[in-house]
Formats: C-alpha cells, sequence, structure tokens
C-alpha cells in the first residue's frame, strides 16, 4: 500500500460520523484539517489523544482549522466517548478501515508477541487546497495535539 506523499492532494472519503451523519473531506476545502487515526475510542492512549487535542481546540477552532478523527469504532462508540470526554471535534467511523487504508495507516501491529492488522496511530495536517502538508505514522498520543497547534499557525 502506499503511503500518501507531503505535497500531494489528500484521498477523499466519506464516512459516517457519530451523530448518523456523513462527512467528506471535500467538505472542508477552503480550511486547513488535522486529521488523524486512532485505534479504538475509550482505551488509554486514544482518550490521551482525544483529550490532548480537546484542551487545544479553541486555539485550532479560533484559526479556522478543523479537526477530524477516524477509527474503525461504530458511531454509537463514538458517541459515548465524545459525550464522556466532551470532544468538540468531529469523530468519524471507518469500520471497514478503507479510508485508514488509503492513508496507510492500517498495518500490521504487535503487541504481546502477536502479529495483528490494526489502526496505526497517525495523523495528517492538509491544507485548504486539499493537499498534505504533513504525514506522520506510528505517532504518540500527544503528539496530535502539537501538529494541530503548529499547523494551525502556518
Amino acid at each position: 500500500m502506499m503511503l500518501p506523499k507531503e505535497g500531494t492532494i489528500a484521498p477523499d472519503f466519506t464516512l459516517t460520523a457519530d451523530d448518523d451523519q456523513e462527512v467528506s473531506l471535500s467538505d472542508f476545502r477552503g480550511k486547513k484539517v488535522i486529521l488523524y487515526f486512532y485505534p479504538k475510542a475509550n482505551t488509554p492512549g486514544c482518550t490521551k489523544q482525544a483529550c490532548a487535542i480537546r484542551d487545544v481546540y479553541p486555539n485550532i477552532d479560533g484559526q479556522g482549522a478543523v479537526v477530524i478523527g477516524i477509527s474503525p469504532d461504530p458511531p454509537e462508540a463514538l458517541v459515548k466517548f465524545r459525550e464522556k470526554y466532551d470532544l468538540p471535534f468531529i469523530l468519524l467511523s471507518d469500520p471497514a478501515h478503507k479510508v485508514a487504508e488509503a492513508y496507510g495507516a492500517w498495518g500490521e501491529k504487535k503487541m504481546f508477541g502477536k502479529t495483528y492488522m490494526g489502526i496505526i496511530r497517525s495523523h495528517f495536517g492538509i491544507d485548504e487546497e486539499g493537499r498534505l502538508m504533513e504525514v506522520k505514522l506510528k505517532v504518540k498520543p500527544q503528539m496530535t495535539a502539537d501538529l494541530a497547534l503548529r499547523l494551525v499557525q502556518l
């Protein structure tokens, strides 16, 4: 699978949000987008990542940028995640991991000596024209909030 490269147009997609609305990346042309993939709602690393973004979100939103989090979780799980942690940004469900695959964020992982396929925690900065400004795979949970703050300043 090819990883999208910085400077190229980000792969467009349409997924279901936690409110059952269809959301497309192209809906946000004209705005910077911080797109991040996380393995599973309500798990320690994913909660840390989402809450770190939540805590800096006023600065991101104030710059007119958008944050989109994508996981394989069903919309119902995303609703609970949003409500439990008061998450102010878009959460999308990618149960067949097609969008994650298009971004290179689905692949082989290891845990406790076992190899399996899953979401690779990653984030992507997308400019107003839909071009990838930054592509990062295997990120630490806090890194997405840091990236978001940096990219909205550009």
